[in-house]
């Protein structure tokens, strides 16, 4: 079976480049609403997982303890922009448990953000780690580690008690056992573990339903998934898709990227998934993708569903302005 072209690119009237992919949608007993493509071949979600990451924070207690608040968990899966309100939320988070940015593992890079990144080159000889587009989660796995008394020092290798617990949550929510042929190591140095597409969307289709889930689980991925809804700015940043996603449908869509063409969203109000991956790793076609998806689940005659399928479905201009083609979304997603 090959994955089908899920998204073509036009210049003029002829498709100048074609994007193949998979996507499927899931309910929280993990049945198969929609599905295109390969959607048992395992896949990386990168950055989209965040969510599930940031479980052991909430469980444990340390996000209580430390008076975390919705932009605190919605920092925490977030994969942000490094704009001035994100390094400070992430630096102060630290701060309550006691760390500093000297105590992130997870690396340096400019912030995503154009207008950062020159305001930060002005005035700054080199990045920091807070300036990490991870620094948020970073700091939540931190805090979790220092209100559960657990060394901070390689917390971002896989046989951390962090990390174990991670796991152990990825496992049990998307039903795949982990082996170490699944195993990678992501951006930011934390392990990374690839699973079936499906199994990534029952996964969050258990977090939006708490079904199959004990009850402190179920609690816990509902304060998750309404902060980022709550704090849609948080989860990524100014003029990002996942931000624009959600403040679409205030409260009604959950969505999270990951690298490499990779995209998840959650429908709360209908217990439903969406996992979506571009086959070459293209963000333009995942993010087409997730947006064509989410629209099928609001009315033909929603102010959601056209601004939806705006964003899956949008002209290109260059820099003078003049429209030059169109990225749109193909029939295999309909």
């Amino acid at each position: 079976m090959h994955n089908p072209v899920t998204v073509e690119v036009t210049r003029g009237n002829i498709v100048e480049s074609r994007h193949r992919g998979m996507a499927v949608v899931v309910d929280g007993d993990g049945k198969i609403v929609f599905s295109a493509g390969e959607v048992e071949r395992p896949v990386f979600p990168r950055s989209a997982c965040k969510a599930m990451q940031a479980l052991f924070m909430v469980e444990s207690g340390a996000a209580d303890a430390y008076g975390f608040g919705n932009r605190e968990l919605a920092l925490s899966c977030a994969s942000h922009s490094g704009e001035e309100a994100h390094v400070d939320l992430a630096a102060s988070m630290l701060t309550r448990a006691g760390k500093d940015v000297d105590d992130l593992e997870c690396g340096a890079h400019w912030s995503l953000d154009q207008k950062a990144l020159i305001a930060q080159a002005r005035r700054m000889e080199k990045p920091t780690a807070l300036h990490n587009n991870c620094s948020g989660k970073h700091s939540g796995f931190i805090c979790a580690c220092s209100h559960n008394l657990i060394e901070t020092r390689g917390y971002v290798h896989g046989d951390h008690p962090l990390q174990r617990e991670i796991r152990a949550a990825m496992e049990s929510l998307t039903g795949t056992a982990i082996s170490e042929d699944s195993c990678g190591v992501d951006g930011c140095s934390i392990p990374a573990y690839a699973m079936p597409l499906k199994a990534l969307a029952h996964g969050f289709a258990k977090m939006a339903t708490g079904r199959g889930l004990e009850p402190i689980r179920a609690q816990a991925s509902r304060r998750l998934i309404e902060a980022c809804m709550a704090e849609p700015f948080y989860v990524a940043g100014t003029g990002r898709t996942c931000t624009k996603l959600m403040e679409i449908a205030p409260g009604k869509i959950f969505a999270k990227t990951g690298a490499e063409g990779v995209f998840v969203g959650i429908l709360p109000e209908k217990g439903l998934a969406i996992a979506v991956k571009c086959e070459d790793g293209t963000t333009r076609a995942a993010e087409a993708m997730i947006a064509a998806l989410l629209a099928r689940y609001f009315g033909s005659d929603s102010a959601e569903r056209a601004a939806l399928d705006a964003m899956a479905n949008r002209s290109l201009k260059n820099w003078n302005g003049i429209h030059v083609g169109d990225i749109r979304v193909t029939s295999s997603l309909s």
